[in-house]
């Protein structure tokens, strides 16, 4: 099919992409769709599509990112859009200037589009919900991360096939204070994939069983007859407490080291949303072996986040 064909007949009726757990699992099947024609295209010429040309779009993070950022505009520049990105320690906020009024003067200045990563939970919503220009979570606190949370289904797609139902996921590491976490949760449950968190009980409370998930203290039971095993790291930026007694003991009770690779199954794949801590939940030969899929998690960022982009745009434009 091709990408104006799709597009033309696409469903989508969102300005933001906020968060997973209000996309339905058509809307979600729309972004993978489109998601796999952009990879296609970007495959075959690699040139830049057109459907932003025009279009401004601004990275606005008050957080530090690399992947994230980059890849937020390598996306908006392969749909032609131009892009500002702007840090928080030269925004206007350093001077006590509000989140709202921040991007209510991004909107003024006839930007198209707002990127934004915020420390606060619920920061992409209330700017959504207070611009008319389309809004894009890029994480906020550790509430939600959804453009990670598909990127990562789709890379399980393009591994295991479209569908992935019945999936066995093991999400390793620091859930407790985890976006990505979360939105995976969110995502993997409406795909249909059985998802387990294992880590240490201080980071794996019991709550988290009421989002349907079963969940492991025991390193080797979690990971046995997982098809998939993301890892995560210490989110140490957002803890206010020691949830461990080491670095050293939580590598050596919890992290996926050469010699735990015999506990992984045949055909299980690694993955990591980055940045890696590497000795500590992954060691270095894993993470460069040929189970890993993490720099294809980096590839499909760009594509999955080109469809959030137009479909975001697309329904604005027709808003309006």
């Amino acid at each position: 099919m091709k990408i104006e064909d799709f597009i033309d007949g696409v469903s989508w009726g969102r300005k933001d992409l906020t968060n997973i757990k209000d996309l339905s699992l058509r809307e979600i099947n729309e972004i993978f769709a489109l998601a796999k024609l952009f990879k296609s295209s970007l495959k075959t010429d690699g040139a830049k599509l057109p459907y932003l040309k025009g279009k401004t779009v601004v990275n606005l993070f008050f957080e530090p990112s690399t992947r994230t950022r980059t890849a937020f505009e390598m996306a908006a520049h392969k749909l032609g859009a131009d892009v500002i990105s702007v840090a928080s320690n030269i925004s206007s906020s350093v001077k006590g200037e509000t989140l709202k009024d921040t991007a209510r003067n991004i909107e003024a200045l006839m930007s198209d589009m707002i990127v934004v990563r915020h420390s606060s939970a619920g920061a992409a919503q209330y700017l959504a919900d207070r611009v008319k220009i389309p809004v894009i979570n890029a994480g906020d606190g550790a509430h939600a991360h959804p453009t990670q949370a598909l990127l990562d289904a789709f890379t399980m797609r393009e591994h295991f096939g479209d569908d992935i139902s019945g999936l066995k996921v093991t999400i390793l590491g620091d859930i407790l204070f985890s976006r990505v976490a979360r939105s995976n949760i969110y995502a993997l449950d409406k795909l249909g994939a059985k998802v387990t968190l294992a880590g240490p009980s201080t980071l794996v409370p019991d709550e988290f069983k009421s989002l349907g998930v079963n969940i492991c203290y025991d390193l080797p039971e979690a990971i046995a007859d997982a098809d998939v095993v993301m890892l995560l790291r210490i989110q140490h930026e957002r803890q206010r407490a020691n949830y461990f007694p080491s670095i050293s003991e939580y590598a050596s009770i919890f992290g996926l080291g050469v010699r735990r690779e015999n506990l992984l199954k045949k055909g299980a794949i690694i993955m990591h949303p980055g940045p890696i801590n590497r000795g500590v939940e992954l060691d270095s030969v894993l993470a460069d072996s040929g189970r890993s899929v993490i720099l294809n998690q980096v590839t499909h960022g760009v594509a999955v986040r080109m469809a959030v982009m137009k479909l975001c745009m697309g329904a604005s434009l027709k808003g309006k």
